[in-house]
């Protein structure tokens, strides 16, 4: 059953949880009342006793752990429908699976499940906001309303971008050109590849940027990464970022065939995206580059030099063998790390609480020297971080005053939390999302006792079970595909693992011993 939103003037009470507030101990949260009055969290203090409306509406928080949504800093919906279909593959190949542009054209009834489904996912584990970097192909303004009406149905808060580039994939992945047999080239294509006829950045900035609002949508520009954009394209992107004061999304040294790629084509640059996008004037507080799992020590110090921040997505990073990326280093040179969970295609899932948990191992093993502890960092990673990187850190990640009420609920009775030694350690490392009890996004809750208020869930898995025949036999059909490409596939991938790749970094992506 759905529910209808609090009467206007009447105050959302949260009372007596243990609050996670900016400047509290994390560690042993103390017990307050947070006030939510319209969409914004009006008092946190540790007896409220007057409305700031007309009444009162009171969720007893007590045994239960209140922090602020998670942000979902890198997702993609256009393949929320493939959790589940591939096993572990190296990222040039699942690129061939995760993005065909053989798919026939998607329908309007499958663009609007998936989005509906991935962004329930992501309620259900906390995120109140996903940054949503989607790729329509081809692009059709009826699926981009569907994507927006799914949204606003749900209810979750969104940070929206298309991608787009303008160079072909297959002259930007290390020996694929030269590997393949000519008449395979054209199997080679991505989705995210770009559509000649189609102004896609233009079309995006007069049809949605000069738009009249959307509740709860914010936009984003999305490039799709620096080797498949030209100097002139990402240029243009920043232009209209700085214009319109939005954030900018790409993908950067995902896999190491992507460091290769930029070491062969960008000498002028030494061999590093980073630096060329210094050069252009592109490097800037705006840009989150996702991934970032191979960058050079000096791409690093260019990253922090300029303020631009990185999303890391250690799920989907480990399970297309892509790597550990350099978190102590980027911690120690001060780069803003955000958290993401990426396509379904590849994370599977959309859990930030696994995020977190692997963010903080990893932290641990990307250097081997014992360093600060991590559990508040990835706990940060996945709220401030994603907020400040989409220029909305004055309004999210963050439970105080003035701010978006955007807040989560964790029921504490369950075995992860007895004893509780350390709200913010068994945060990380003990939850998996079983805990989490109630979302409440923009001050209305849209999940009640783990349930949506929004939309009848039913309606959702009903609405996916709807599409998924004609999904599944087009994925067949794709699938099929990529496997008589395998032979040349795992050539290429064994001739990108054994190249010579000099990061300047160690112990993880250097062919340097250890000393």
């Amino acid at each position: 059953m759905t529910e209808q939103p609090l009467p206007a003037g009447t105050t959302l009470l949260l009372k007596g949880g243990q609050v996670l507030t900016p400047d509290s101990d994390w560690h042993k949260p103390p017990q307050l009342d947070v006030a939510i009055a319209g969409d914004r969290i009006a008092a946190v203090s540790p007896g409220f006793t007057s409305a700031i409306g007309s009444s009162i509406q009171t969720i007893d928080a007590r045994g239960h752990l209140v922090l602020p949504g998670f942000i979902n800093a890198h997702y993609h919906s256009h393949d929320v429908l493939a959790k589940g279909t591939l096993e572990e593959v190296p990222l040039e190949s699942w690129r061939l699976y995760a993005l065909p542009p053989q798919y026939p054209p998607r329908s309007t009834e499958e663009v609007y499940a998936r989005t509906l489904l991935g962004a329930l996912e992501c309620l259900r584990s906390g995120m109140t906001t996903v940054q949503d970097m989607l790729t329509l192909y081809p692009y059709e303004d009826r699926h981009m309303d569907a994507v927006m009406d799914a949204y606003a149905k749900v209810g979750v808060r969104v940070v929206f971008a298309l991608q787009y580039a303008d160079r072909k994939g297959l002259e930007t992945i290390p020996f694929w050109k030269d590997t393949f047999p000519p008449e395979l080239h054209k199997l080679l294509s991505t989705a995210a590849e770009p559509e000649r006829n189609l102004d896609l950045l233009g079309h995006f900035e007069t049809t949605r940027l000069k738009a009249k609002p959307r509740p709860l949508v914010s936009w984003a520009l999305g490039p799709s990464a620096p080797e498949r954009c030209s100097t002139a394209l990402m240029q243009r992107t920043m232009e209209l970022a700085r214009r319109y004061d939005i954030p900018v999304y790409s993908h950067i040294y995902e896999s190491r065939g992507m460091a290769l790629q930029a070491r062969l084509s960008v000498p002028e640059y030494s061999g590093l995206l980073i630096e060329r996008l210094a050069k252009e004037g592109v490097l800037d507080p705006r840009l989150n580059l996702a991934h970032s799992v191979w960058l050079a020590k000096p791409e690093i110090e260019l990253l922090a030099q300029h303020g631009a921040g990185v999303v890391l997505n250690p799920q989907g990073n480990l399970k297309m063998k892509c790597g550990i990326p350099p978190i102590r280093m980027l911690q120690d040179a001060g780069v803003r790390i955000g958290l993401g969970c990426d396509n379904c295609s590849c994370s599977d899932a959309q859990n930030m609480f696994v995020a977190m948990k692997l963010f903080a191992l990893l932290a641990a093993v990307s250097d081997p020297i014992p360093g600060p502890p991590q559990t508040t960092a990835a706990l940060k990673a996945a709220t401030e971080a994603g907020a400040d990187g989409a220029r909305l850190g004055h309004e999210l990640g963050r439970i105080a005053p003035g701010y978006k009420a955007d807040i989560s609920l964790i029921d504490m009775q369950d075995p992860s939390w007895s004893p509780m030694n350390s709200a913010v350690r068994q945060l990380v490392h003990v939850e998996a999302g079983r805990g989490l009890r109630h979302v409440i996004v923009d001050g209305n809750i849209v999940v009640r006792d783990r349930r949506l208020t929004t939309v009848d869930e039913s309606t959702i898995y009903d609405a996916v079970e709807a599409v998924m025949p004609e999904f599944r036999n087009d994925f067949a059909a794709i699938s099929a595909r990529v496997a008589k490409l395998q032979p040349w596939l795992d050539l290429a991938h064994q001739k990108i693992m054994t190249a010579e790749l000099d990061l300047e970094r160690l112990p993880f992506g250097s062919s340097k011993p250890l000393t």
